[in-house]
């Protein structure tokens, strides 16, 4: 077996050919741009408060998506490095880190909602922008597979 990986391996170590590491970076980078678009439109029809409740919900979304990325990365280092063990350990840190994560998103949007006075529905709408980045980059990975692209 090759050399086993340290048990406190940082996430940013995880290589970036596992498989959807390509999609997972276009849902980076295509939320913020969704959630920009759409508070662009919500401004451009007067509807300030609709277009900073969407772009609020659009950060949101993407920082609960990079902690969830980070997350999963850490318990692929543990499951990578704890291989051979019959009951593999997921450090306790991460199950805190998930819970925190929720607590603090939902302490966010309370206090956005109540100090800012966006309409709810606009930071659900903008939550969204995950969502509807994630269906963006999964059709393009499906017209345009990583075969046929040019390498460069």
């Amino acid at each position: 077996m090759d050399a086993e990986l340290p048990r406190q391996m940082p996430a940013s170590v995880v290589p970036s050919t596992t498989p959807g590491e390509r999609t997972t970076r276009r849902i980076s980078w295509l939320t913020p741009i969704l959630g920009t678009a759409a508070a662009a439109a919500a401004y451009a029809a007067s509807r300030r408060d609709w277009a900073l409740g969407l772009i609020v919900g659009a950060a949101l979304s993407w920082l609960n998506f990079r902690w969830l990325k980070r997350g999963l990365d850490v318990l692929v280092i543990a499951s990578v490095a704890q291989q051979d063990r019959q009951r593999p350990r997921v450090p306790l840190s991460t199950y805190f880190a998930a819970l925190f994560r929720y607590g603090l998103l939902a302490l966010g949007v309370y206090v956005i909602f109540e100090y800012l006075n966006v309409p709810l529905a606009s930071l659900a709408v903008g939550l969204c922008a995950l969502g509807a980045a994630a269906i963006t980059a999964s059709v393009w990975e499906i017209l345009i597979p990583p075969a046929t692209r040019k390498k460069g």
